[in-house]
């Protein structure tokens, strides 16, 4: 016989050792280092993820987000919405909304908003670096 009252906090206790972890972009301070406007969503500091992060990119007409390169991880992009350039080791890659692009680790990478409206691209790295500190290395100032 089962007992039903003890089904819910069973079923309840499987799930208690994945942590979900829900985020409102408006609640993330912006990092502005690299140019435009960045928040990280979910990553190891603030949702206990194991293989990745992922966030938001918003620029303005003009703006970019300076070269840089991730040697353990490769970066998936989503265009929401504006004129995206993504410079791939010095190849210019437009993007229309919709579009999305794999950026393969190692890849130098420049995000650069061509239009008049502004850019808002999702994005998402994996797998992590063994250390944070190596997860990300810059190869031009910010503007």
């Amino acid at each position: 016989m089962i007992d039903n009252d003890k089904a819910p906090e069973a079923a309840h206790s499987r799930r208690s050792d994945r942590h979900a972890h829900l985020v409102n972009e408006a609640d993330i301070p912006a990092d502005r280092r690299r140019g435009g406007e960045i928040r990280t969503l979910l990553s190891p500091r603030n949702a206990a993820s194991v293989s990745g992060f992922m966030g938001v990119a918003r620029l303005e007409p003009g703006e970019r987000i300076a070269e840089h390169y991730h040697p353990y991880s490769e970066e998936f992009l989503y265009l929401v919405a504006g004129d995206l350039v993504v410079d791939l080791d010095g190849e210019p890659w437009p993007l229309r909304p919709g579009d999305a692009l794999l950026v393969p680790p190692g890849t130098r990478h420049r995000l650069r908003n061509v239009g008049d409206t502004p850019v808002r691209c999702v994005f998402q790295l994996g797998p992590l670096a063994p250390r944070p500190e190596l997860g990300h290395v810059d190869t031009e100032a910010a503007s």
